[in-house]
Parts: structure tokens; C-alpha cells; sequence
């Protein structure tokens, strides 16, 4: 097999100074995103602070297929976001712009990374990296708008207006809010990996179909378990919108090794 690219006839050094180079280049792009971003304030946190409203697209939806059953309109809601530090909004601000500057530079980074990995690797190789690196990068945003339309929107929802008493009236700090909704994104993201790594690991022989049922029970308690740790509350409704999808994509993950084995 013919390998691609020069790889074999450069240095370590000359590796190091193309390495440094797309370093560089992503950090360039990345800060430039979060720059744009940091300027476009109103329109950054309209989205963000979307899912705190009582007209969000995913309320919206979820009651008027309520409403065809029980013919009841839409509960309204009101749940109050307050500040609570001196310089903690202008952080914040700085924190959610960088942070989708790296979502908005993500393309590109995966982008140099590949680049810089593709002269090191055969043509079959670069297939597979391709088709791995693109399914898991299309997966992760699937986790990504999951949550933050629909996981982080009822989770919100529900503990937002909680109430042990009458007396006792919610208002949520600006930097939970963030914090859970970019944990959250984030957890559902890497979940989402899960068809990709068991597709992988079939590849390569490490697991079957038969051994993914032979152990779905316990795969079950482990899914409970880690649901348990990313969620960043301990209520049963959190941690059931967690677990359903990572159970899904399991079962999802065992016909997609089977058909990868055959």
C-alpha cells in the first residue's frame, strides 16, 4: 500500500513547526468566532436565554400536543434570572462567547487536525478516519441540540419552578444557569458518541453484538450511574431525560455492530 503524503520524509522538528503552525491558525479562527460572537450580545443571548421563556419552540410544541388530549391551553410560567457577583455577567458574557467561537471553529479545527495526522496515514486509513471523525463530529451536535432543546428546556422548566412552598420563590443564578446548560450540551454531546466508538470497536474486534446483549443489564446500571453523575441535579425526572437516550443509543449501538461484524 501506498502511503500518502511526505510524512516519512520530514523531522521531528519539521512536524513540530507544522503542528505549531495549524495550532496557530485554529487559535486565530477560534478567537476571531468568539470575538463576533462577544460583539453580537443581544443575539448570543436571545439564544442562550431562550429555553428560559414560556414561549420556547420545544413548550410550545410539547403543549399543543397536550392540548389535542386534554383541549387545555398552555400554562404560562415565570422563572426569574438574578446576579449575584460584581464582574460575574461581563465573565459570563466572555465565557458563552468563547465558547461558541470553539462551536462555531469546530469544522475548521477538525479540519487542521486531519491535515496534519493525513500524510501519516494510508488511503484506506484516511477512509476510515474521514468517515469516523465526520459521523462522530455530526453526532456530537445531534447531542448538542438534543439538550438544548429539549433536555435542558424541561429540566429548566421543571426544577426552575419547583416549589417546597408558596412562601419560598425561585430566582436562579445567572452563572447556574449557564454552567447547567453548557454541562449538560456538553454531557449529551459525548453521549452521543456512542454508536461511533462501539462501530469502532467492532472494527477492530474488540466487541460483538452478542456480547453487548449478554451484558445489557448491566449496561443499563452503568448508564444509570453515569446519568447520575452528569446530570448536575439528583432528581429522578433529570436523570430519566439523560438515561432514555443514552438506553437508545445502546440498543441503536447493538444493531449497528451487528451489521458492522457481518
Amino acid at each position: 500500500m501506498e502511503q500518502v503524503g511526505k510524512s516519512e520524509n520530514q523531522s521531528f522538528w519539521e512536524h513540530l513547526d507544522v503542528l505549531r503552525a495549524s495550532l496557530v491558525k485554529i487559535a486565530i479562527v477560534t478567537v476571531a468566532f468568539g470575538v463576533v460572537a462577544f460583539f453580537f450580545k443581544d443575539e448570543l443571548f436571545a439564544v442562550i436565554l431562550a429555553p428560559k421563556e414560556a414561549d420556547f419552540i420545544t413548550y410550545r410544541l410539547l403543549f399543543s400536543l397536550s392540548g389535542w388530549v386534554t383541549g387545555g391551553e398552555s400554562p404560562d410560567f415565570f422563572v426569574k434570572l438574578i446576579n449575584t457577583g460584581l464582574a460575574e455577567q461581563f465573565l459570563i458574557h466572555m465565557k458563552v462567547a468563547m465558547c461558541m467561537g470553539i462551536l462555531c471553529a469546530s469544522p475548521y479545527i477538525l479540519y487542521q487536525l486531519f491535515r496534519f495526522v493525513s500524510p501519516a496515514l494510508y488511503s484506506n486509513e484516511r477512509k476510515y478516519v474521514v468517515r469516523v471523525v465526520g459521523s462522530g463530529y455530526v453526532m456530537f451536535m445531534l447531542g448538542v441540540l438534543l439538550s438544548y432543546f429539549l433536555i435542558f428546556p424541561l429540566t429548566f422548566r421543571f426544577l426552575g419552578t419547583y416549589q417546597v412552598s408558596s412562601d419560598v420563590e425561585n430566582m436562579i443564578a445567572l452563572q447556574s444557569y449557564i454552567s447547567t446548560l453548557i454541562l449538560m450540551s456538553l454531557a449529551m454531546g459525548i453521549v452521543f458518541e456512542i454508536p461511533i466508538l462501539s462501530w469502532l470497536f467492532a472494527k477492530l474486534g474488540f466487541i460483538s453484538a452478542d456480547f453487548m446483549k449478554r451484558y445489557r443489564r448491566h449496561a443499563v446500571v452503568i448508564i444509570l450511574i453515569v446519568a447520575a453523575v452528569i446530570t448536575p441535579t439528583s432528581d429522578i425526572f433529570t436523570l430519566s431525560l439523560v438515561a432514555l437516550p443514552m438506553w437508545l443509543l445502546y440498543e441503536v449501538s447493538i444493531w449497528i455492530v451487528k451489521r458492522t461484524v457481518r
